[in-house]
């Protein structure tokens, strides 16, 4: 063993890091909007080649039917992960009209008004309804504007071999299930402390179009007649223009332990919120809304991270955590990358393995209200500000500077870096950190100042630029030879899928003014 091996165990009081234990379980969702070559959304319908949105394993779509989110099934291997992603976005161009193109970055194209964004449709299953019924009240609540951001979410979660061998480790009397469930939380509580350091390394929205904050206030500086921005801003989607709510400001969400989320979660889906109450459930016969409380649902919620557990269509996924625990954690911070056709790379997940590694091994004191805030303020500000030299974080209510704190959680992050280093037989974890190192060392490295710079250099605007990228990553796709068997298997994905949603719209027994009755009761139920 080497010396930096002895090192990292020491420092994660660990005697040893198994090889199986590397066998991380991963995978990617990504969102792109599709759009016209002018720039603009596209209004067609969600192209019948994809197959069906409600039932798709792989292709589905998010808020807009112009939105896709294109899905990996979960992976051992990073490069079979992203091989998988590859397929899944040229198999989309083989679908895609000529005359459309997948959007490269998060913040959205061309867009003037509400009733440009068509809403995602999935059938007339009541589940499907319930979907699109949904994000037509995330667009009566928020705006139909704020809903076209994209991103990639990042799926991770242990091997099932490290539980039982860690549980033995800590000396934890728990059963299994409780003990990973209080872990996956463990890591929870130390990524919202320190998230705030991935849109500083990742973060590639510092400019959006004039026409997104139109009837919104904001404090963004004109780049051109078409352009706004921030100077220093590194990820404007998780800023207050992005995914954030007044009405969420409210909740006090913590994760000390499962009950304390669920049931802070659950009050919010049971709490009637007055200008939602406003909005009204229904108008001249038409439902406007799931309810009228502070959450709809419960994916509702705008968090960072999410801890999730696989179930069947139509189950609450607050009942499935209830019942059976976390099963694997959703990273929600991560912008398209535009300088990437994948919008992210292999580099940025070995990174991501390593520090959501580091989350989980180390120390993570509980939360309070006042850290909760404390942590939600330091995210503003990097979001806002984070290539500004002298930027000042809080932490423990002490000002620190954001590049010391910086350099040191990359130091320890190192620490994980070196363990999956070992077991891997690679150098690819401690390289992904020494380039984002060299990213704190020097801010234009990052992607949201090459972008600002390809904008100033070439005196472009921000859809100008993101629509060249797009082109580019188009002609890459386009001219990319899939593996037969592997068209193959996406052709009967989506045929399987069309005829699943047939099934599930034919297994429907009761209206669906009785479906969403019942569905909103079952959330009273539990809540009482």
């Amino acid at each position: 063993m080497t010396k930096n091996l002895h090192e990292s165990l020491r420092r994660f009081n660990l005697p040893e890091f198994k090889p199986e234990w590397g066998k991380i379980n991963r995978g990617i969702e990504k969102e792109s909007l599709r759009v016209t070559p002018e720039g603009r959304l596209a209004q067609t319908d969600h192209p019948a080649g994809l197959g069906s949105a409600l039932a798709h394993p792989y292709i589905t779509t998010d808020y807009s039917e112009a939105l896709l989110e294109l899905i990996t099934p979960v992976s051992r291997s990073i490069d079979e992960c992203l091989d998988f992603l590859a397929d899944l976005h040229t198999y989309t161009y083989t679908n895609l009209p000529r005359n459309e193109r997948l959007w490269v970055s998060s913040m959205p194209c061309l867009l003037e008004r509400d009733d440009q964004i068509p809403l995602a449709r999935y059938g007339n299953s009541n589940i499907g309804k319930l979907k699109t019924l949904y994000r037509e009240g995330l667009g009566h609540r928020y705006g139909r504007v704020m809903q076209t951001i994209a991103g990639i979410h990042y799926n991770f979660s242990m091997p099932e071999s490290f539980w039982a061998q860690y549980r033995d480790i800590r000396q934890s009397d728990k059963d299994l299930q409780e003990f990973q469930t209080h872990q996956y939380l463990h890591l929870i509580r130390n990524f919202h402390r320190y998230c705030w350091l991935l849109p500083y390394l990742f973060g590639a929205s510092p400019a959006v179009c004039k026409c997104f904050t139109q009837g919104r206030e904001h404090d963004l500086q004109e780049f051109d007649k078409s352009t706004l921005y921030k100077p220093y801003a590194t990820a404007l989607r998780m800023g207050n223009l992005g995914y954030k709510s007044e009405a969420q400001k409210s909740l006090f969400v913590c994760y000390n332990d499962l009950d304390n989320y669920l049931d802070s979660l659950q009050g919010a889906l049971s709490t009637p919120y007055p200008p939602y109450q406003e909005i009204g459930l229904q108008k001249n016969g038409h439902y406007q809304q799931i309810n009228t409380n502070l959450l709809q649902l419960e994916n509702e919620f705008y968090g960072t991270i999410r801890p999730k557990r696989v179930g069947e269509s139509g189950e609450r996924p607050l009942t499935l955590l209830r019942e059976r625990g976390i099963q694997y954690i959703e990273v929600r911070v991560l912008d398209l990358n535009p300088f990437l056709p994948l919008g992210i790379d292999a580099e940025q997940i070995h990174f991501l393995d390593a520090f959501l590694l580091f989350c989980l091994l180390s120390e993570s004191p509980v939360c309070t209200k006042d850290s909760y805030y404390e942590i939600e303020e330091n995210l503003s500000r990097v979001v806002n500000n984070g290539r500004e030299p002298g930027l000042l974080l809080s932490r423990r209510s002490q000002e620190v500077a954001f590049r010391d704190w910086a350099d040191e959680l990359l130091t320890e992050v190192g620490y994980a870096a070196v363990l999956l280093d070992e077991i891997n037989c690679t150098r690819a974890y401690s390289q992904a950190n020494a380039v984002q190192l060299a990213k704190l060392a020097d801010p234009e490295l990052t992607p949201s100042a090459q972008l600002l710079r390809l904008m100033r250099d070439e005196q472009r605007s921000f859809c100008a630029v993101t629509m060249e990228q797009s082109i580019a990553h188009e002609d890459y796709f386009r001219q990319n030879v899939m593996d037969e068997k592997r068209l193959a298997a996406f052709r009967e994905a989506s045929r399987l899928s069309i005829q699943k949603q047939a099934e599930i719209e034919a297994s429907d027994t009761m209206s669906f003014d009785e479906f969403l009755q019942q569905w909103n009761a079952i959330v009273e139920s539990q809540t009482t």
